[in-house]
């Protein structure tokens, strides 16, 4: 067996149906869409039509509140803030701001703030401050010798 030898089962592929190619191949002239009407037209939308019953996207209650201002932070977990430490890219002696974890490359952008999770292990003492954090991450920071500390970022108007 030679790469050049292999073959698809036979039956396994199919040569794709050309329409509107003249009559020798069976889906000529009107292309298998019969003649007139609006679905041998372009441009047709029937699927969302009821025939003027009360189409079902408006039968059906609208519900819940978008919140047009909320803030959206970049999340970061604990393991990761300790796996960028462990290869270097982030300095354990120095205290890990939002700025720090940026310019490692752990955050793409900082958006209305970054939040650390407690998702991991983090095994050295770690000086952090953030925008937010959960209570769980603040509680593993503090068990592992660190300190997280939770600022409230300037309202930004």
């Amino acid at each position: 067996m030679k790469l050049h030898e292999l073959r698809d089962n036979p039956g396994a592929t199919k040569s794709r149906k050309r329409i509107g190619r003249g009559p020798g191949s069976g889906v000529g002239k009107t292309g298998g869409r019969g003649i007139k009407g609006q679905k041998s037209r372009s441009g047709v939308a029937i699927k969302g039509y009821e025939g003027g019953q009360m189409p079902l996207y408006q039968r059906l209650p609208k519900r819940g509140f978008t919140k047009p201002n909320r803030k959206a932070y970049a999340v970061v977990n604990l393991g990761l803030i300790q796996k960028f430490v462990d290869a270097g890219k982030i300095d354990a002696g120095q205290p890990i701001t939002e700025d720090v974890l940026v310019a490692s490359g752990l955050v793409r952008r900082k958006l209305d703030g970054i939040r650390v999770l407690a998702k991991g292990e983090i095994t050295g003492k770690l000086d952090i401050a953030v925008t937010g954090a959960s209570r769980s991450a603040i509680d593993a920071v503090a068990k592992a010798g660190g300190s997280l500390s939770v600022t409230t970022a300037p309202a930004a108007e």
